[in-house]
């Protein structure tokens, strides 16, 4: 499995497999040699109900990718990926192995793209023949105890955020504030086309609303819904429907039509409807960071705001306009996954942290 592998700061291949595109970038050390995004929208083969049939696909493409700039697959020291939905783990750089790549096959926690990100490496790696890992996958779990209870002690509540960039964003928040991350309270809001609102507590992350089911309605995501009103619209709809409407057809798309977020934003200064979903998302953001913020008995040291729709100085206006009374506001627009998974395997390479081997079992909460 090459876990015994000492690595050295060479060409590094990153990898991350979204729902109609591929990312890759190679590195040496922190200097991007190249990079590029395949679209994958208009293949026959892409958008399959069996997201794991779509490995082979995309694995020929990262490696016409490498030959087209002369790199021979042998030559790379490390190869990392975006982390999928596996088993509850704490935050880290795990090795993939086998038992990874059985649940990822499996899909253990869930159907989703980034479930290929560990099996697209573990392919290029020839098998474990170069190091390869993931960083901060979705199902990181740093829940406190309390707040792993639903209300229905049948369903416990799961965590599932976007945890690679939540934590990236809180180490950069270490550094422009001056203090080391396990002295930090923060809260951290992912606004993507999924939202991640989490307290980020003393180094890690201990509550968070679930992003597939909980909390605001997002660009295309229902968010919380009243749960006597879903039990009929269930009775109504078949499941299956139901569950694709609701994580990918609801939200501001369901709304207004569209997921492009600069489009309604533009609406919004013209269309009366526009403006009251686009005021609404951010009502709803803001309501869920005051939320996350009551997580602790202490005042937060600042409010992080990133992702895609951070990039919106209308929408962290309007969010802010609710929010400001928690103190000071660190806005870090857009989502840097690519460099946030370089940066946690040359923390490994370079001694500052161990790698991790899953599945991990020990408890935080």
């Amino acid at each position: 499995m090459g876990e015994e592998t000492t690595l050295t700061e060479d060409l590094i291949l990153v990898i991350n497999p979204g729902s109609t595109s591929t990312k890759i970038a190679l590195y040496q050390n922190e200097t991007l040699v190249a990079g590029a995004t395949l679209d994958h929208s208009g293949a026959a083969w892409a958008g399959s109900q069996e997201i794991i049939s779509e490995l082979p696909h995309r694995v020929g493409l990262v490696r016409r990718f490498l030959e087209e700039r002369a790199i021979a697959p042998d030559s790379l020291r490390a190869i990392v990926a975006r982390g999928g939905l596996l088993r509850p783990v704490r935050s880290g750089v795990y090795l993939v192995n086998e038992a990874m790549l059985q649940d990822l096959k499996d899909q253990v926690g869930g159907r989703h793209a980034s479930n290929l990100g560990g099996l697209m490496a573990w392919e290029i790696s020839k098998k474990g023949r170069i190091p390869s890992f993931i960083v901060d996958p979705v199902s990181v779990d740093e829940y406190a105890p309390e707040a792993r209870l639903s209300g229905l002690p049948e369903v416990p509540r799961k965590s599932l955020l976007h945890a690679l960039n939540i934590r990236a964003s809180a180490r950069r928040a270490s550094r422009d504030l001056g203090r080391e991350l396990p002295s930090l309270y923060l809260v951290v809001a992912h606004l993507g086309s999924g939202f991640s609102i989490c307290p980020f507590y003393r180094g890690a992350m201990r509550d968070a609303n679930n992003s597939n089911e909980e909390g605001p309605f997002t660009v295309e995501r229902a968010g919380t819904l009243p749960a006597l009103f879903l039990l009929d619209l269930l009775s109504e709809t078949e499941g299956r429907e139901l569950r694709r409407r609701i994580t990918g057809q609801s939200g501001m798309f369901g709304y207004l039509g569209t997921k492009d977020a600069r489009a309604v934003e533009m609406r919004a200064g013209v269309d009366k409807r526009a403006n009251v979903v686009w005021q609404a998302m951010a009502y709803r953001v803001a309501q869920e960071i005051c939320a996350m913020a009551a997580s602790f008995p202490e005042t937060p040291d600042a409010v992080v705001l990133t992702g895609g729709l951070a990039k919106s100085e209308d929408f962290v206006a309007r969010v802010m306009e609710y929010t400001g009374f928690l103190g000071r506001h660190l806005v870090y627009p857009g989502e840097e996954e690519m460099e946030a998974l370089l940066i946690g395997v040359l923390r490994v390479i370079r001694g500052e942290e161990p790698a991790r081997v899953y599945p991990e079992t020990e408890a935080i909460g």
